[in-house]
C-alpha cells in the first residue's frame, strides 16, 4: 500500500494533468451538437468541386426562410379577425335614447316634426348598431374579413368597414338631419347621440390568435421530394438557384436524420478523438517549448480553463442565435495568455480554439479564417499591453480586420454588395468593446490564479512600494546596485527581444534578502568596518548564501509574484562564493566547495538569465581601478566566460548570438557608468 501512495505522489503531476486532460474533453464534446457532419464543402456562387453528387436517399426540399415568411405573411392578410358583438347594449341604447330624447327642450315644435326628429334618429342608430359599434379604432385594411360572433357563436361574416366607429356617428347624424332639411337640429342631436352611444363590437384576441397560429402551422416547410440516386449537381456545376436550395436540404436533412440513435455513442467517440488530438497538441506544445508550464500544473489548468470558456461563450451564443456569433471577443484568449505568458503559446492556444468551434459554429470555414487572422493581428500589435492607449489601438485594428475579411468574404458569395447586412459589422464592433474587458480580466486572473502580468509589473516597478522603501532606508547601497542591474538588465532584454520589463522588476527585488544583515555586504559598508574580519570564511560564505534564502522567505511574506521570486532563487545560479573558498583553502585544503555554493537553481529562461550577467557585471564593475574601454571590454568577457564555463547557462534557452549582443551592451553601459572617452592613438 505504501509502495502504491509512494508511486502516485511521484507521479502525481502526470496524473493530474491526465484528468485535467479527459475531463476537458468530456466537457466539450458535451457541448459539440450530437449529429454527423455533412462531408461536403460548398459556397454559393461558386462551382462545385466534388464528383457528381447523387441523392443517397429520399428527401424533401426545405423551403428557404424568405419563402417561408412570405407565405406566413399571406396567411395573415388573409386570416380573418372575430369579433365579439354585445345583444344587450342596443336595446338600452335605444331606451336611453327615448328618455334623453324626451328630455330636449323642442316644446315649440309641433308634434309630426317633433316625431320626424325622433325617427330619424331612431333610424340613424337602428344602422348603426345593424353591424355594430366598435370599442377602438384597430388598425386594419377596409376589406379585411370579419367574423362576428354573440354568446362565442358564429352568426355572420363582414367586412371591416361596416363597422362603425364612434367618431364617425357625428357624419351620420349631420347627413341624415341635412338630408331632411332639418339641419339647426344638428348639435343638439349629435350631444345626444355622443351622451348615449356605447360599443357593442370588441376584438376577442384569443381566437383570433388561435385561428391565426392554426393557419400557420399548416404551411409546410417543404416543397417538392428529390427521389434516392437523382442527380443534384454535377463536377463543376455553378452552386446556385435551386441547386443551392437542395444542397441546403440535404446538408439539413444528412445532419438531422441520417444520424440515429445506435449512431449517437459512435458519434460521440469520434469527436471524443478529434478533441483529444487537439488538447494534445496543446500539451506537447508546453511540454516540448513551454517546460516551465507544462511542469506547473496551475498554469496548466489556466490555460484549459480559458480554452474551454472561450468554446462556451461561443456555443451559448450559437445556440441562442448564431447571428450573435462574433460578438464574443475570441481575441480575449490570445490577450490573456500573451499577458502571462508569451505571444507563440497565446496564438497556438487560439488557433487550436477556433479549430474546435469550427464544429459548433456555422460557416466555419469563413469563421475560422476571420478568427485565425485576427487571433495574429492581436499578437501582432498588442505591446505593453499595460499602456491603455496600446489597448484602444489594437481592439480598433482587429475590429477594422473583422470588417475588412467579412466584407471580402460576403463579395465572393454574394457576387455584390446590394444587399449586405451592415448589422454584422455592429455585431464586430460589439466583439471589439468586449476585448476591452480583457484588463478587468487580467486582474481577476492575478487574484485566482496568482499570475502575475506586466500590469502587475509595472505597479511594482515603483521605487515608493512599501518593500522597495524598506530595502533604500536599511541596505542603501544594495537598492542603488539592484537599480543600476535594473538599467542594464533592461537594456539588454531590449536588445535581445526578451520580457524587458519583468527583468527589471526581477532586478528590482533580487537582492532584498540582503535587508536580514546588511552590513556583511560590501556596498552597505561606510564605516570601513569589514564586520567579516571577526568571522571564519565559512561563517562569512553561510552569511552570503543566505541572502538568497532570506530574500525568498521577504518576498513570500510580502506576497510578491513567483515570476519575481525565480529571480531571487536563481540570480547566483549554483556559483561559488570564491573569495571565502580559497580563503578557507588556507587554513583546510580539504574544503568542500559544497559549503560555498549557492544552493541554485540555475537560470531558466534568457530573463533570469540576463539578470545573472547584469548582477555580477555590475556588482564587480565596483572593483575597477582606472578603467577603460580595453580593460572594461576584458573584464565582460572574463565574467561572462566564466558563468558559461560553470555551466550556469545549460538551462536557459538563450543562445551565443544573445549573449554576444548582451555583452555588447554591458560594455556600452558601463563605458557610459565610466564617463570614457574615445581613445585617441598618440
Amino acid at each position: 500500500m505504501s509502495q502504491l501512495l509512494n508511486k502516485w505522489y511521484k507521479n502525481h503531476s502526470l496524473a493530474y494533468k491526465l484528468i485535467l486532460f479527459v475531463s476537458t474533453i468530456v466537457f466539450i464534446v458535451y457541448l459539440f451538437p450530437k449529429s454527423g457532419k455533412f462531408k461536403y464543402s460548398f459556397d454559393k456562387g461558386k462551382p462545385w468541386q466534388s464528383e457528381n453528387l447523387y441523392a443517397p436517399f429520399d428527401f424533401a426540399i426545405k423551403k428557404s426562410a424568405e419563402e417561408l415568411e412570405e407565405e406566413q405573411q399571406e396567411i395573415v392578410s388573409k386570416s380573418p379577425v372575430y369579433f365579439d358583438r354585445s345583444l344587450e347594449i342596443k336595446s338600452d341604447v335605444l331606451l336611453s335614447y327615448e328618455k334623453e330624447f324626451e328630455a330636449l327642450e323642442l316644446d315649440s315644435l309641433t308634434m309630426p316634426i317633433k316625431s320626424i326628429i325622433y325617427n330619424l334618429g331612431e333610424s340613424v342608430l337602428n344602422e348603426v348598431y345593424e353591424k355594430g359599434v366598435l370599442d377602438e379604432d384597430y388598425n386594419y385594411n377596409k376589406d379585411k374579413t370579419c367574423i362576428v360572433l354573440e354568446d362565442q357563436k358564429q352568426v355572420e361574416t363582414v367586412d371591416f368597414t361596416e363597422f362603425t366607429k364612434i367618431n364617425d356617428v357625428r357624419e351620420l347624424v349631420e347627413n341624415e338631419l341635412n338630408k331632411n332639411q332639418f339641419d339647426e337640429f344638428s348639435t343638439m342631436m349629435v350631444s345626444l347621440f355622443f351622451d348615449i352611444i356605447k360599443p357593442n363590437i370588441a376584438l376577442n384576441s384569443t381566437i383570433t390568435e388561435q385561428s391565426l397560429q392554426e393557419e400557420v402551422s399548416k404551411i409546410s416547410p417543404t416543397r417538392g421530394i428529390i427521389e434516392r440516386e437523382t442527380l443534384i449537381i454535377a463536377k463543376g456545376e455553378i452552386v446556385e438557384g435551386e441547386n443551392y436550395a437542395i444542397l441546403l436540404s440535404l446538408e439539413s436533412e444528412y445532419e438531422s436524420q441520417t444520424w440515429s440513435a445506435s449512431n449517437y455513442n459512435l458519434i460521440i467517440f469520434a469527436y471524443s478523438i478529434l478533441v483529444a488530438l487537439t488538447l494534445l497538441m496543446l500539451l506537447l506544445f508546453l511540454r516540448k517549448y513551454r517546460p516551465n508550464v507544462f511542469y506547473d500544473n496551475k498554469k496548466v489548468s489556466f490555460i484549459f480553463f480559458n480554452v474551454v470558456l472561450m468554446i462556451v461563450l461561443t456555443t451559448a451564443v450559437t445556440n441562442y442565435n448564431s447571428q450573435y456569433v462574433y460578438v464574443v471577443p475570441l481575441c480575449v484568449l490570445p490577450l490573456v495568455l500573451k499577458a502571462f505568458f508569451d505571444a507563440r503559446l497565446g496564438l497556438f492556444s487560439h488557433v487550436l480554439t477556433v479549430l474546435l468551434l469550427g464544429f459548433v459554429v456555422p460557416n466555419s470555414y469563413e469563421y475560422m479564417f476571420l478568427q485565425i487572422i485576427a487571433g495574429m493581428v492581436t499578437i501582432l500589435t498588442v505591446t505593453e499591453l499595460y499602456k491603455r492607449a496600446n489597448l484602444f489601438i489594437s481592439v480598433g485594428q482587429i475590429t477594422l480586420i473583422y470588417i475588412i475579411a467579412y466584407f471580402s468574404f460576403y463579395v465572393i458569395h454574394e457576387g455584390s454588395i446590394a444587399n449586405i447586412r451592415f448589422e454584422t459589422f455592429g455585431m464586430f464592433i460589439l466583439g471589439g468593446l468586449a476585448t476591452l474587458f480583457v484588463q478587468p480580466l487580467i486582474y481577476i486572473y492575478e487574484k485566482l490564479f496568482g499570475l502575475v502580468s506586466d500590469v502587475s509589473l509595472l505597479e511594482l516597478s515603483d521605487t515608493n512600494s512599501k518593500l522597495l522603501k524598506e530595502l533604500a532606508n536599511k541596505a542603501p547601497g544594495t537598492f542603488h546596485h539592484s537599480l543600476n542591474v535594473a538599467n542594464l538588465a533592461e537594456a539588454a532584454a531590449n536588445e535581445i527581444g526578451a520580457n524587458a520589463m519583468l527583468v527589471r522588476v526581477g532586478a528590482l527585488y533580487h537582492d532584498i534578502g540582503k535587508m536580514v544583515q546588511p552590513t556583511y555586504f560590501t556596498e552597505n559598508q561606510s564605516t570601513g568596518i569589514n564586520p567579516h574580519d571577526e568571522l571564519s570564511p565559512v561563517e562569512s560564505a553561510s552569511i552570503i548564501l543566505n541572502h538568497v534564502i532570506d530574500g525568498i522567505e521577504i518576498a513570500k511574506k510580502n506576497k510578491l509574484p513567483d515570476r519575481l521570486i525565480d529571480f531571487i532563487r536563481t540570480h547566483h545560479g549554483t556559483s561559488m562564493v570564491y573569495y571565502f573558498y580559497m580563503k578557507q583553502k588556507e587554513f583546510d585544503s580539504e574544503t568542500s566547495e559544497e559549503d560555498f555554493r549557492y544552493i541554485g537553481p540555475k537560470p531558466f529562461n534568457k530573463e533570469t538569465a540576463i539578470l545573472m550577467m547584469c548582477d555580477s557585471v555590475e556588482a564587480a564593475s565596483k572593483s575597477l581601478k582606472e578603467p577603460s574601454s580595453t580593460k572594461i571590454d576584458s573584464f565582460v568577457d572574463a565574467i561572462i566566460k566564466k558563468q558559461m564555463e560553470d555551466g550556469q547557462f545549460l538551462n536557459a534557452d538563450i543562445t551565443f548570438k544573445e549573449i554576444e549582443s548582451i555583452k555588447k551592451v554591458l560594455k556600452n553601459k558601463l563605458a557610459n557608468i565610466f564617463h570614457l572617452r574615445i581613445e585617441y592613438p598618440e
